[in-house]
């Protein structure tokens, strides 16, 4: 059965959920998922689970994400990027290069953000978009999230200066919107602001030079096999060929070297545990001097979780 990772370079106007099926048709499985939407307007990494590689989504969805994007001042929109209607303008020619620069920087690090109205988040188990959408009006809460980067590369003064274009790379932690980031810088500089392109780079430690178009993956479906997906993503631990069949069979082992620091593996953080022949054996969780097993993924106990 086939299993890993396929990075997909996301086409415009898709949804993640479009990709998500197509991979389906591609892959001959129903058993597919993805790691972290993506707006139909972006384009970029989107990494995808095929069979069991979908156990590993969920420790992939809360990594660091990157991002290539232009920020559009003067002109505000219903849904903070390009896919929506204009909704105010205002002139962006007095907006000089050093406030938009102490703009930027008032938004880096551990801020409080207030997520697009125009989104997946549910509210009363509803879609925040599809309120929206209906008329209503939606006020979301601030949450806290973390911008370890926000870095402009150029200025551009369009329509006579009346909006601007800023080329930017974002890296912030999972859950940031940055069509909120532009939103925000736009209403702080008293101009308005949207996004007008958004390209991811990476996922975690995924990156768009590892990444496929739809088109090529159609020729030849490339995947990152589990071991390799797994390696890649988390502490790792070599076993023994004992310990290889102790965890097998869903029982624990010592503690890794790890244990009792701040680097100890756990439930939501767990090490990545391999076979002497290199094969991706468990996800493991130290508990007080023992390791545990979060996941197995032996061959013989593939649903056996813990």
């Amino acid at each position: 059965m086939l299993s890993g990772l396929v990075i997909v370079d996301k086409p415009q106007g898709w949804t993640s959920h479009d990709v998500v099926g197509r991979m389906r048709r591609l892959a001959g499985t129903r058993k597919v998922g993805h790691a972290g939407t993506l707006d139909p307007m972006a384009t970029g990494v989107l990494v995808l689970g095929i069979n069991k590689a979908t156990r590993l989504l969920t420790y992939i969805v809360g990594t660091s994400k990157t991002y290539s994007a232009t920020i559009r001042l003067g002109e505000s929109t219903i849904t903070d990027d390009a896919e929506g209607d204009i909704t105010a303008s205002r002139s962006a020619a007095g907006v000089t290069e050093d406030a938009i620069r102490d703009g930027v920087a008032q938004l880096s690090g551990e801020i409080q953000q207030v997520p697009s109205s125009v989104s997946a988040i549910k509210v009363n188990g509803e879609r925040s978009y599809a309120r929206v959408r209906s008329g209503q009006e939606v006020k979301l809460a601030a949450r806290p999230v973390t911008i370890h980067r926000f870095e402009v590369h150029a200025i551009r003064r369009v329509d006579g200066g009346r909006v601007v274009d800023i080329d930017v790379t974002v890296e912030c932690s999972s859950g940031t919107y940055i069509r909120a980031l532009a939103r925000d810088l736009g209403e702080a500089l008293g101009v308005g602001g949207h996004l007008t392109a958004l390209r991811r780079t990476h996922v975690g430690p995924y990156s768009l030079e590892q990444a496929r178009t739809l088109e090529q993956l159609a020729e030849e479906l490339e995947v990152l096999d589990m071991s390799a997906a797994a390696r890649a993503l988390m502490p790792n631990r070599e076993l023994s060929d004992a310990e290889t069949t102790e965890i097998s069979f869903g029982r624990r082992i010592a503690a890794g070297p790890a244990a009792g620091t701040a680097d100890a593996a756990t439930a939501e953080n767990p090490a990545a545990a391999f076979s002497p022949s290199g094969e991706l054996v468990a996800l493991l969780a130290d508990a007080g001097s023992f390791a545990k097993p979060v996941l197995v993924f032996a061959p013989d106990n593939e649903k056996q979780e813990h």
